[in-house]
């Protein structure tokens, strides 16, 4: 979600990957020393790794999932054609475990699942992709669909399946996922529906949860690039939210459960994502689907996915959200989420805007021809697009200059150290290694502009182009 409806977006959240998450759990404690449940199995047979037998069952099940995982290498890339043979693979592979139903269509006529499984007395909620620009529950939903058909017949997936039924929608706005944008066809951010439900998707997910009337939701979404946490500021690769209900944000039964549910994540994600876990602002929205659906009776977890520092985020992210969801559900299964800490969700560091996907420090900037160069940080931001390019979509990430100047407060995604160098316009036909002299370029640095820029190091009496930043670069 944007800056500015990432406050509200999602407090009804990791419903759709908590189904899973059960499953895994099992009659395998994670408190118990003697967990002999989740191994690993076909793809990772060999390795035959029992994840409640590690030190650190996180890395365990980080472990799993990279070898069992079925969704794709890049979350933005999924549409709904693909969601939709990815529904009919689980409905036909499921040997009874899963339960498969159109319960709606889009404005634009593409169908929207609940995808259920579990007999159990505690009913789940978990919906994705609400926002149809942020889809990395999506993937992690299918993988742990994928969790629970190939270890269905462990005892702890049979325990999983005895406690809980879960019910996922893995996409709920298809239309605005086709576009690759956050509203739905209508032009309307469903998260700002659950009051007026103008939006036929909005509709849907309502009459699900009346119907189901789940105990706990999970609303899972994704955060801008520029969120972080703590101080000194951190990228916010996660972050955890107990939806409030009311404007004093008054803690009940039900927002001590997701707190207690937000201590589970912290602690499952902590030896994976370090300090990269913050906290969302729980203030009120009256519009906001999360707190209406807390509002209504089924307390609510939002997980907000952010950036990663990799070329390609995806998989690590989406494997960040698997972990999340069977923790988070193990301890709904066995009870041991009664026994967390709801401190430790207290605790963490409230999220800021104080990021950037490049962060520049300490360089000579050369603005214009006619601007003293003078030394100072330069911050560039990233937005992901996806095209349609010769019949198949492609996502592209494009850049822009955010800020410059002292950005000592801020962090980088990725971070370059450029005292004793220079950043100038990128000049016509430069490129890296090449050799350049400072008169040889015409534009200017300007915020809010493109990020055509080099990184220029002194090479005698002229400058070697080190770096070359463009407007621009495909994701593959």
């Amino acid at each position: 979600m944007d800056s500015t409806s990432r406050r509200r977006a999602g407090r009804a959240g990791l419903t759709c990957v908590a189904v899973v998450a059960v499953a895994l759990a099992g009659d395998v404690g994670l408190e118990s020393q003697t967990r002999g449940g989740s191994r690993a199995s076909h793809s990772a047979a060999a390795a035959a790794v029992d994840v409640w037998q590690q030190d650190s069952p996180s890395h365990a099940l980080a472990g799993v999932w990279d070898a069992e995982h079925v969704s794709s290498p890049i979350s933005a890339l999924v549409d709904h054609a693909e969601v939709k043979r990815r529904v009919g693979e689980v409905a036909a592979n499921s040997a009874g475990i899963f339960r498969v139903r159109e319960i709606g269509r889009s404005i634009e006529g593409r169908e929207v699942w609940d995808v259920s499984f579990g007999t159990g007395p505690f009913v789940v909620l978990l919906w994705s992709q609400m926002h149809g620009d942020e889809a990395t529950a999506t993937s992690a939903l299918f993988d742990v669909y994928e969790y629970v058909r190939r270890h269905r017949d462990e005892p702890g997936v049979r325990q999983w399946l005895n406690t809980l039924t879960v019910h996922t929608v893995p996409m709920l706005n298809p239309d605005g996922a086709e576009r690759w944008q956050r509203r739905n066809a209508q032009g309307l951010d469903i998260n700002r529906d659950a009051l007026l439900l103008q939006s036929p998707e909005g509709q849907l997910l309502k009459n699900l949860r009346d119907e189901v009337k789940p105990r706990v939701g999970f609303n899972l979404h994704n955060q801008g690039w520029n969120t972080t946490a703590g101080r000194p500021p951190q990228p916010a690769s996660i972050s955890l939210l107990s939806v409030a209900f009311d404007e004093p944000r008054t803690v009940d039964e039900g927002r001590t459960l997701t707190k207690k549910l937000g201590a589970v994540v912290r602690d499952a994600l902590e030896p994976l994502a370090g300090n990269r876990i913050g906290k969302y602002d729980d203030s009120f929205e009256v519009r906001a689907f999360g707190d209406n659906v807390t509002k209504w009776g089924t307390p609510v977890l939002l997980i907000e996915t952010g950036p990663w520092p990799a070329a390609n985020p995806d998989p690590p992210l989406v494997r960040l959200n698997f972990v999340a969801i069977v923790r988070a559900l193990s301890a709904l299964a066995d009870g041991s989420v009664q026994r967390a800490d709801p401190a430790r969700y207290d605790s963490l560091p409230e999220n800021d805007s104080l990021g950037f996907y490049y962060l520049i420090r300490n360089v000579t900037l050369r603005v214009s021809r006619t601007v003293p160069p003078f030394v100072g940080d330069l911050g560039i931001s990233a937005t992901r697009r996806v095209r349609v390019v010769e019949g198949s979509r492609r996502l592209f990430l494009t850049f822009s200059v955010n800020d410059l100047g002292d950005l000592r407060t801020h962090a980088g995604l990725f971070e370059i150290d450029g005292t004793g160098k220079i950043l100038a316009p990128l000049a016509a036909g430069a490129e890296q290694g090449s050799l350049i002299t400072l008169d040889e370029f015409a534009g200017t640095i300007q915020t809010a502009s493109a990020a055509e820029l080099m990184l220029l190091s002194p090479a005698g009496s002229a400058y070697r182009v080190e770096r070359v930043f463009r407007r621009e670069e495909e994701i593959r």
